[in-house]
């Protein structure tokens, strides 16, 4: 099923009125040349990019790299959500992409749906064996997990083990069976303790490669294309 085909009859959604003002104050073009995570409004990730040139209501995403599932055709709607270092907030966005060239698509009618205090990325639930190695304590035993969900930026894991708020760790996982392990270095955030069978732990990655960022998109990518095969 090529990307075109996810969007059917999809219906514009109303953007709140406290939005509207938002954006006319700030103005869209603040957050020209921020990487954004472009999703299906069922979100289905369908590439990352960089949003560029932005005037008015529309701009350009700049895809970072090639996921195997994109087609030309005629415009679709999207959700898009980044990060902004300069306003130090996500921002939620919404828009009609229409392909030009290769890894390149013009986005209209581009409007700010919410921003928010929070990295925004998009996260994929996995429920994936992973080992954990504690480093910054005085025991660096290894500690069986679950990987319950992950993104570029972090990832929750359930474990019966009890670590306390920005305890850091090595995360091992092999997210598919075919593709070599991920190392990746991890602080602890979040806590919620699940009664008494364990902790779930929202954790962000620590000095993460651009590298392993591809890597990650594109197991995500894969593990996307290998359950719609199954439905």
């Amino acid at each position: 099923m090529g990307l075109f085909d996810l969007f059917k009859n999809k219906a514009k959604v109303e953007v709140p009125e406290e939005v509207e003002e938002t954006q006319e104050q700030e103005g869209i073009e603040v957050y020209s040349g921020i990487r954004v995570e472009v999703t299906t409004f069922e979100d289905q990730l369908l590439f990352t990019a960089k949003l560029m040139d932005l005037k008015g209501d529309t701009g350009e995403l700049y895809q970072y790299f090639e996921t195997g599932t994109l087609q030309s055709g005629g415009p679709v709607e999207v959700k898009i959500r980044g990060y902004s270092a300069y306003k130090r907030k996500a921002v939620y966005m919404e828009g009609v992409i229409t392909p030009e060239i290769k890894n390149m698509w013009r986005v209209e009618d581009l409007v700010i749906t919410k921003v928010e205090n929070d990295r925004a990325f998009f996260r994929l639930n996995v429920d994936v064996d992973a080992v954990l190695t504690r480093y910054d304590g005085p025991d660096a035993a290894e500690a069986v997990c679950r990987l319950l969900n992950i993104s570029i930026g972090g990832a929750c894991i359930f474990t019966q083990e009890e670590y306390s708020m920005g305890s850091k760790f090595r995360l091992r996982v092999r997210l598919l069976g075919d593709r070599p392990e991920f190392l990746l270095y991890c602080e602890i955030l979040r806590i919620i303790e699940k009664d008494e069978t364990g902790y779930e732990y929202g954790c962000r990655f620590l000095e993460i490669s651009e590298e392993e960022e591809q890597r990650i998109i594109q197991s995500m990518f894969a593990i996307q294309s290998m359950r719609k095969d199954i439905c």
